[in-house]
């Protein structure tokens, strides 16, 4: 079923970009500095280290936004559940920029910093970002639950207790 884009689907679309542009800033900076401070940074040679750290402290800033903002009214009640859903989801976004990034930089050859950023943090973070929107509001955000996977797990099992026995407690 394909989403109708309401009044309400459009307000939360445009906090989502606005969540979203933060999210950037902070995902980009971090990757920017990591990789370029000073001419050549800390992970100058190590873009996809430097890319996982950007895309950790991104999916920090994300997270308490659209837990606080946009999906205010649909969040789920466990916060560490959400998060750890959130996280998932936020890990294959980071995914896709990192295949970006890995095709231009390893198998293209494109290796400057401009380069590095259009593959990462142009078509990467674009395409990470059409996925993350839908999978937030299908498996994150979720009141009703979609009976995934991905949600069953977070709703059923308390982090504390996944690769534990149930008959030793």
């Amino acid at each position: 079923m394909t989403p109708r884009l309401t009044p309400a689907t459009l307000r939360q679309l445009a906090r989502f970009g606005v969540i979203g542009v933060a999210g950037f800033i902070a995902d980009v900076g971090s990757f920017n500095l990591l990789r370029f401070a000073g001419g050549e940074g800390p992970l100058h040679d190590y873009p996809l280290t430097a890319k996982v750290i950007s895309g950790t402290v991104a999916t920090i800033v994300a997270w308490l936004g659209n837990r606080f903002w946009t999906f205010r009214n649909t969040r789920r009640d466990k916060a560490h559940h959400e998060f750890l859903l959130f996280a998932v989801v936020a890990a294959l976004g980071t995914l896709i920029s990192m295949g970006c990034l890995w095709i231009s930089h390893y198998g293209l050859g494109f290796r400057s910093p401009l380069a590095d950023n259009i593959s990462a943090n142009g078509v990467g973070l674009f395409l990470g970002t059409v996925f993350r929107f839908w999978a937030y509001r299908r498996h994150v955000f979720s009141q009703h639950g979609d009976h995934s996977g991905l949600s069953e797990l977070a709703d059923h099992h308390d982090l504390s207790e996944i690769g534990h026995d149930p008959q030793q407690h």
